[in-house]
């Protein structure tokens, strides 16, 4: 189920309460761990997260992350160990074991077939249907995934080891994996195959071997579905060796020190577009009459209205992560503003000394150019151009009305434009000589058109239809579609009218209001972007919350009636039709002042 992106919608903090439920569902769920086992996976003050996200197929899971890797995921109340957690623990859960070149069929999306499974000499583990079982490889008992048993393993032996037998929830290499450190799997010679090899030599696969295991897992997905590139590189980077294993490990290291460099880098630049805004909002931005100015407010109003164009403020990816520990900073480096907290708990910018001859107000300039030239990291700060769709109205043949599009070779569930209908529907009368010659504005019924476009009532009293009449029916009787293209993808097309993005005002409480925004992603628009957009633009807080009933929607909520400011983004930024948007109409209209 993670063999795309994961799309995470809540986290939180786990609280001491929640630690000790989860500590008692881990050990009903598995018996094989110690106390001493489950207070390391499941710390009293160490740093534990919770995820709510939802699958490439929309399932919601339930992420459970330690040490910013995941530990334990949650699939329909359900807990399942990650392979980070079966590599410290391997005989955690019955393990079934396979030839390596199957781990890329897993990691592509494919269920575990029963002819894969080696058979040890000690025979297969006894698991029930539905148990939580792993998947280890010859020569190495570190599992490389994790799903359920198919069936029990007693109905293995009686179906003669054919068909399914484990269903495959996740697998090293996939999104799960990448969430985390993206460690290798430690080597773990099993017994068995240390006896069969003294010397320290592999078993070696022939060819007729991997013929079979190439048969012996089913894939679940259409021709048109391309493994990933994890996927295809995933059998070249598991090492069963040792050394290996080494090299592997010194490529992960390098890896990692490069992205380390990455996120240094942009933290450099973040400090430095931090060190701009302020030095720029002191300068021209803050009067004295304005002191004392809450540090909130100062950043608020000030420091984010001069954040370069393009580009986006955040003191969390910052090396200062909090204001208050920057303008401590600030107040000791450069003597150039004093904070102080006149109320408890709130700060205040009670003085700035503009006259300083120590003060860097000229480096904006340097630090501007600095912070233009400098590029940000793939997927971190700066909005992505966004182009919005092409959308045309399609028509698709009908079962009704397939004997009408059979000379063109069109069978039912092709879709078409209407000016295709049009021409199949004109030629198909031409070649029929359905015209009456006394009026060519109208067409004979024939026993085909009868069929395809009359009701039973009609049968006997229509004998001819006008062009507009003919045409309009047909359209009438056919299902209508829509095809979205995006630039430099392929058109999807999909049945229906397409969903126009919904904008509603709704209450909170005691006359607070709030907006909410949903049908974002059929029109290629990322929820979280707009939102933290959206925030940006009117300063006020945003949510994400799944929308009930539909599992792959995100809904965008935003303090206070936001309507002007949504239909301003989407009209002139984002360039969606007016027509592809509803609730517009909502807007308060200001009233004429006396």
């Amino acid at each position: 189920i993670f063999k795309t992106s994961v799309r995470v919608y809540f986290i939180y903090f786990c609280v001491v309460a929640f630690r000790r439920k989860l500590k008692a569902d881990l050990s009903a769920a598995f018996p094989l761990l110690s106390a001493d086992e489950l207070s390391e996976l499941v710390p009293n003050k160490e740093e534990l997260n919770v995820l709510k996200s939802y699958a490439h197929k929309g399932d919601a899971v339930t992420v459970y992350v330690l040490h910013k890797n995941p530990v334990f995921f949650e699939v329909d109340k359900k807990l399942f160990p990650t392979v980070y957690v079966l590599w410290r623990y391997p005989a955690l859960l019955p393990a079934f074991k396979t030839w390596p070149p199957v781990l890329q069929k897993l990691t592509g999306g494919a269920d575990l077939m029963l002819p894969g499974v080696v058979v040890p000499s000690c025979g297969l583990p006894d698991v029930k249907q539905g148990d939580s079982c792993a998947v280890t490889l010859v020569n190495n008992r570190a599992p490389v995934a994790v799903g359920t048993a198919a069936v029990s393993t007693e109905q293995m032996h009686c179906l003669g080891m054919k068909g399914r037998g484990v269903c495959i929830l996740h697998t090293y290499m996939d999104y799960l994996w990448a969430f985390g450190d993206k460690s290798g799997p430690p080597s773990l010679p099993d017994a068995e195959s240390e006896a069969h090899g003294e010397n320290g030599e592999e078993c070696e696969i022939s060819d007729k071997e991997e013929e079979e295991v190439d048969k012996c897992v089913e894939e679940q997905h259409s021709p048109e579905e391309t493994v990933t590139d994890q996927a295809q590189s995933c059998f070249e980077e598991l090492s069963l060796v040792e050394q290996d294993e080494e090299k592997g490990e010194k490529n992960n290291e390098k890896e990692e020190e490069t992205q380390d460099e990455s996120c240094l880098v942009f933290t450099e630049v973040m400090d430095a577009m931090l060190l701009q805004c302020f030095l720029h909002a002191l300068k021209s931005k803050v009067k004295k009459s304005e002191l004392p100015l809450l540090t909130s407010t100062f950043l608020r109003n000030h420091m984010f209205s001069c954040c370069p164009s393009g580009k986006q403020l955040d003191i969390k990816k910052s090396s200062y992560k909090k204001l208050s520990k920057f303008l401590q900073t600030m107040e000791q480096r450069y003597n150039i503003v004093r904070v102080k907290e006149l109320t408890k708990g709130v700060e205040s910018i009670v003085e700035v000394d503009w006259k300083n001859p120590d003060s860097v107000f000229v480096l904006c300039i340097t630090v501007d150019t600095d912070v233009e030239s400098t590029p940000l990291p793939d997927g971190e700060e700066g909005e992505i151009l966004y182009h919005p769709p092409e959308i045309t109205t399609l028509y698709s043949v009908s079962a009704r009305l397939e004997p009408l599009f059979l000379n063109a070779n069109k069978r039912k569930g092709a879709t078409l434009h209407p000016a295709e209908v049009r021409s199949i529907v004109t030629e198909y009368v031409k070649d029929n000589e359905l015209v009456d010659e006394n009026n060519k504005n109208y067409v004979t019924i024939n026993p085909t058109l009868c069929d395809c476009l009359l009701e039973k009532s009609e049968y006997q009293e229509v004998v001819s239809l006008k062009w507009d009449d003919l045409f309009s029916r047909t359209l009438g009787r056919m299902q209508e579609c829509y095809q979205a293209v995006f630039p430099g993808q392929p058109p999807i097309v999909k049945k229906g009218h397409i969903e126009p993005i919904d904008i509603t005002v709704a209450s909170r409480g005691s006359n607070k209001k709030v907006t909410l925004m949903k049908n974002l992603e059929v029109y290629g628009l990322d929820p979280a972007v707009v939102a933290s957009v959206l925030q940006h633009r009117v300063q006020a807080s945003s949510v994400l919350q799944p929308v009930p009933g539909a599992k792959d929607k995100v809904l965008v909520q935003i303090q206070g009636n936001q309507i002007q400011q949504v239909g301003k983004l989407l009209l002139d930024h984002y360039q969606i039709p007016r027509k592809y948007i509803q609730g517009l109409e909502k807007a308060p209209k200001g009233g004429k002042k006396k």
